[in-house]
């Protein structure tokens, strides 16, 4: 069935019986794509009902659908004309994990961080505030609290438009980890559903044969849901908003029921449904935080390849250690304990470990507040992320002068794409005064990274990439000193290039002195170690040589700024640098075929090198 299904034209065309059959199809072919390529598995697998009965009730993409963090749209690309890139799912000719724009005209804006969907669709409905055409914002995994979307429902109530506003909140008590905190708490007296939704599918089991009987024992059932078993002063009403639910978000007749009767109120509505993250895999619903964003599996069961867990595990080994010897020790995470490594810490030492949600401003002025109160706190948030926190860096860290360590997961390029790669934040973080900025080249080095920031008494910012290194070993290396780069490489050579790397993009370095040795180029290779305090005094011991830097962030604002800076007011010999472009958005795709892309191998980097000294491959 799903071939034929090339717009949601033609699923509105469908019997309504073969919704069911529909959503099995579409289900079965995210998990046999995830379990190739990778990607968004629990979340997916959970949504799929709910986006069938969106795109049958709503005309789309006139009537826009904002998805809020798109890792659960899968079903949507798959709905809306994109089943022959989808089989190439986060490979650098097929469709991107995220809702794009420029991908599908049913992508009405990028969705990659939380929090943004319900804020987008309220100024779409206020853009055309007498439009006749519906707006929904889908809130799921967590990011119904997020303090984007608090304040977006805090404004909802005042905005033009607002009765264009539908906000479908999917409801499946996860973000990437378990929910926690005082809404997730509220929801779940909500849909104490585990009574109510219980009591209403016996009934409709039993009267299956009465349609009569069930709807008006149904809706004696939603007048006793609303006086008796949902809390009083339902925090949406109070908002201003029409609350409709708990609704079965897997049961996609009565799905396209309550939509249909939504699509007939005045809004701001809010649909609240309950899904449950993973449903119809079975190994996805048993271990959703487990199977939320993978990089493949054996479809059939689910096993995964095994990994090391590269620089996040040993990170999280590092903080286990430092935390049986230091008290004071403390870990946040924005929702992503197991993401960043830090649930042996958190099982460990759970009053010292604070899992926040989707809050990552929060998480770190919260952490700043631990640090003016004697604890040493460690804030780990993916890189792309952290972006979302800049303010909170500056204003409540390194204004109040407190020791903060930011432990900055992802950090380079990945295969998600723009909304997920962390190549931007260098410019932004370098700029500010007593801030350290540091990265260890393997993951067997972060435990003596960890122990030098520890040292420190202001903020200090680890960064590293996604999983390990196919590392070499290293020549014995001197003790971490601040601001202080280290020769992995010496030669004495008249006439030479001095390459520059920073964390594990040492190891291409190292690998492109090899390549120019065939080619009787010689190299000295310096690990960085720290991009602020900068070693200035070592950029100027060299500068009568060609300089290079190579590093997997954008050009502007990093390693090569640094090094371009630190040479500012001096004659020096030409500096060139190697990275991501500052004038272009770098794509999603495979991680070797983006660095090949913007000439970032070992090889490329050497072609190039060697074209500078006269000499050709």
């Amino acid at each position: 069935m799903l071939k034929d299904i090339r717009s949601p034209e033609a699923l509105r065309s469908l019997p309504a019986e073969q919704l069911p059959l529909l959503a099995g199809e579409l289900r079965q072919s995210i998990m046999s794509t995830v379990a190739a390529n990778g990607g968004h598995l629990a979340s997916n697998c959970g949504i799929v009902e709910v986006t069938i009965a969106l795109h049958r009730v709503f005309n789309t993409p006139a009537e826009k659908i904002f998805f809020d963090v798109g890792h659960q749209a899968y079903a949507h690309k798959l709905l809306t004309g994109r089943q022959d890139g989808f089989a190439r799912l986060r490979k650098t000719d097929g469709v991107s994990g995220f809702p794009s724009p420029a991908e599908s005209i049913y992508d009405p804006a990028p969705a990659g961080h939380g929090g943004s969907a319900l804020s987008l669709a309220l100024g779409a409905a206020a853009a055309s505030p007498d439009a006749p055409d519906r707006v929904i914002a889908v809130v799921g995994d967590g990011c119904a609290g997020c303090g984007v979307t608090f304040e977006a429902l805090n404004n909802a109530s005042n905005c033009p438009g607002k009765e264009r506003l539908i906000l479908i909140l999917n409801d499946n008590q996860m973000s990437i980890s378990k929910n926690s905190g005082a809404l997730s708490r509220y929801l779940g007296k909500v849909i104490s559903g585990d009574f109510y939704n219980r009591v209403r599918k016996k009934l409709k089991h039993h009267l299956k044969p009465m349609p009569h009987l069930f709807k008006l024992v149904r809706s004696i059932l939603y007048a006793a849901k609303r006086v008796v078993m949902i809390p009083r002063g339902n925090f949406f009403e109070a908002l201003g908003f029409r609350y409709l639910g708990p609704v079965d978000g897997h049961d996609i007749n009565e799905l396209i029921r309550v939509l249909e009767q939504s699509r007939k109120l005045p809004g701001p509505l809010v649909l609240h449904v309950v899904t449950q993250k993973g449903f119809g895999c079975s190994f996805a619903e048993n271990d959703p935080t487990g199977y939320h964003g993978i990089a493949g599996c054996d479809e059939r069961t689910g096993k995964m390849p095994v990994s090391s867990g590269g620089f996040s595990r040993a990170m999280g080994e590092a903080l286990l250690k430092a935390g049986e010897k230091d008290p004071r020790i403390a870990v946040i995470s924005a929702g992503m304990l197991d993401g960043t490594g830090l649930r042996r810490f958190a099982e460990k030492f759970p009053e010292r470990s604070f899992d926040v949600g989707i809050a990552e401003e929060h998480a770190v002025t919260f952490a700043c507040g631990l640090a003016a109160g004697g604890m040493r706190p460690v804030c780990a948030i993916y890189d792309t992320f952290l972006q979302r926190a800049l303010d909170a860096v500056y204003h409540d860290g390194v204004l109040a002068g407190v020791p903060l360590i930011i432990a900055a997961d992802r950090a380079g390029i990945v295969e998600d794409g723009p909304t997920h790669h962390g190549i931007y934040n260098c410019g932004f973080l370098r700029s500010l005064p007593d801030i350290t900025i540091m990265a260890p080249p393997r993951p067997e080095d972060m435990e003596h990274f960890l122990e030098f920031a520890l040292e420190l008494s202001s903020v200090v910012v680890i960064r590293y990439p996604r999983g390990g290194v196919e590392s070499r070993e290293l020549p014995e290396l001197p003790p971490l000193k601040k601001g202080r780069a280290v020769e992995v490489i010496s030669c004495d050579a008249d006439d030479k290039a001095v390459i520059w790397s920073i964390g594990a993009e040492l190891f291409t370095a190292l690998a492109v002195a090899d390549e120019l040795a065939k080619r009787g180029i010689k190299a000295t290779v310096i690990d960085a170690r720290f991009l602020k305090p900068f070693d200035k005094e070592k950029a100027l011991e060299f500068r009568s040589f060609r300089q290079y830097t190579i590093e997997n962030h954008s050009l502007s604002g990093g390693l090569y700024s640094a090094l371009l800076e630190s040479l500012a007011g001096y004659s020096h010999q030409p500096v060139r640098g190697f990275g991501f472009p500052d004038d272009a958005i770098v794509a999603h795709g495979e991680i070797a075929k983006l660095r090949e892309k913007y000439s970032l191998t070992a090889d490329s980097v050497a072609a190039q090198i060697s074209a500078d000294f006269g000499k050709s491959i």
